[in-house]
């Protein structure tokens, strides 16, 4: 299944200068959690070592070790010659034995603090949307409703969903809402749809997201806003409510 482009907005949030500083665990994390969001393509070419350093304002030392370290997890490959440089590589979709082994280990507590997290962002960025989409945004936010209803993958589930989320913080025209998000879903994104325990169910997911935007489209944003945490709260309920069910088996 091809998957829908990705906004201008957000590519650029994923290539901005990195206010967390120059570690190379936090290149590689912003690298990865692109990657893994589908936000950087399959086979796509990153820009060369000087202009990504650049562009994330951190060392060449420091973005060569960070692409060493995505060799290593499969992530990026390094071509040599003509035309060479580094590409990415589609993740490998993680083990629904290793992803319950993460949400086990996860304390409730955690969880409720991550999903609060989303709950702010997630919500205020929905009722910014209705303020400021453009009916570019509002098609792209269609078409990821459609990716997510024909997606057959836990996977592609999990991409097109996390991708709605960032999108609308797109949508709401602001960079620190964006960014918020893609580290949201690359943090709590996977759990949320770990085979035969899904937090969230497609289609449930697909009629609340259609929802969403019916409310960004009207420009009614206290709705968007009731909509989006509604969502959330009830992801992470029940991602809660696997969480104890895995901790006494």
């Amino acid at each position: 299944m091809s998957e829908v482009g990705v906004s201008g907005a957000a590519r650029h949030v994923v290539f901005a200068p990195l206010q967390e500083g120059g570690r190379v665990d936090v290149v590689e994390r912003r690298i990865s959690e692109a990657i893994g969001l589908g936000l950087i393509g399959d086979g796509e070419q990153l820009p060369s070592e000087v202009e990504l350093a650049a562009a994330l304002n951190v060392s060449t030392v420091t973005l060569r070790e960070a692409l060493s370290l995505l060799r290593r997890r499969g992530l990026v490959e390094t071509r040599r010659g003509r035309g060479g440089g580094s590409f990415v590589r589609a993740p490998v979709d993680a083990s629904v034995e290793r992803l319950r082994t993460a949400l086990r280990d996860t304390g409730v507590h955690e969880l409720r603090e991550i999903g609060d997290h989303q709950l702010a962002v997630s919500a205020t960025a929905s009722r910014l949307a209705a303020e400021r989409a453009s009916a570019d945004h509002c098609r792209r936010l269609h078409e990821l409703i459609e990716e997510l209803a024909a997606a057959g993958t836990a996977g592609e589930r999990r991409r097109a969903d996390g991708r709605f989320h960032i999108e609308v913080a797109a949508a709401a025209q602001s960079a620190r809402l964006t960014r918020q998000e893609i580290d949201l879903q690359g943090e709590i994104g996977e759990l949320l749809w770990i085979p035969f325990g899904e937090a969230v169910h497609r289609d449930e997911a697909v009629a609340q997201h259609r929802a969403i935007l019916g409310a960004i489209e009207k420009g009614d944003g206290e709705r968007a806003r009731t909509l989006a945490e509604t969502h959330v709260e009830q992801g992470v309920a029940r991602l809660i409510e696997f969480h104890l069910q895995l901790a006494t088996r």
